[in-house]
């Protein structure tokens, strides 16, 4: 499918996409986010694809929401007169672009940010819905909602607090700074940093081979379990996990990667 604002490209298991508004920071109007939406449910449900990597063409990675989305919001939003109606509106609005987020989180694929440019607002919010992140040198992050009168409402402020220090989102939230490759590293927020753009890419899309190579059923499982257990108790993550293996343990996959094991051969699962 050809989409307006995105790029997608695939080498064997690795599905790459690609933000492609450069001309705009790569900043996400009211048409980006219906496609990233319909991007990852469809990758969700593309057997062939094993893992993804997402990326931003030109200068930036994601300069957050279109000014255009908000100005459009303000002047739908002043059609209500009535302020209950007016604030079901708002808060429906919401909830469809936290969905458009969400989809990342929630695809069975891991899904790799290689960030470099800015990261900021929305393209934050979508950088902590992936399962890892990445970056280079000249990188900076900023939850910068805050300057814009707004509380940062797509994900940041419920995603982060599980990746970074307590304190250092609260400063980050509070003052919309700018935080730099070395700071996001120092934190956790970044895997690895790198000294530019194309050293990053060859660097992720390597990981994201390798995991590509591995079971696709236990790939999934992992993220499953992982989702879960942030969400949850030990107690409870330990006993989904022994939910999850009664039904998928005994596969074809443990069945191929042990003989491969004692072939000393590298094993191809199914998808």
């Amino acid at each position: 499918m050809d989409y307006q604002h995105f790029i997608i490209q695939k080498d064997g298991g690795v599905s790459h996409v690609m933000i492609n508004r450069p001309n705009k920071a790569n900043s996400l109007d009211t048409t980006s986010w219906h496609e990233l939406k319909a991007i990852f449910e469809s990758l969700k449900a593309d057997p062939e694809t094993r893992a993804i990597v997402l990326s931003g063409e030109g200068k930036h990675f994601c300069a957050g929401i279109d000014v255009s989305l908000l100005v459009g919001m303000n002047m739908e939003g002043a059609q209500h007169s009535c302020d209950g109606r007016r604030g079901e509106w708002v808060r429906e609005t919401v909830a469809h672009l936290q969905v458009c987020v969400n989809t990342i989180e929630e695809c069975k694929k891991p899904v790799m940010a290689a960030i470099h440019g800015g990261c900021i607002g929305a393209g934050l919010d979508i950088a902590a819905a992936c399962d890892m992140r990445y970056c280079t040198e000249s990188t900076a992050f900023s939850i910068k909602e805050i300057d814009m009168g707004l509380v940062a409402d797509l994900g940041s402020i419920q995603r982060l607090p599980h990746i970074l220090p307590d304190g250092i989102i609260r400063e980050l939230a509070y003052t919309g700074r700018k935080f730099l490759a070395g700071e996001a590293l120092t934190h956790g927020l970044v895997n690895a940093v790198y000294k530019d753009k194309e050293e990053m890419m060859d660097a992720v899309m390597s990981v994201a081979g390798q995991i590509a190579e591995k079971s696709p059923l236990c790939i999934r499982g992992i993220k499953d379990n992982i989702l879960y257990a942030r969400d949850h108790t030990v107690a409870d993550g330990l006993n989904y996990i022994q939910v999850w293996n009664a039904a998928m343990l005994l596969s074809d996959d443990l069945k191929k990667a042990g003989e491969a094991y004692m072939m000393k051969q590298k094993p191809e699962f199914a998808n």
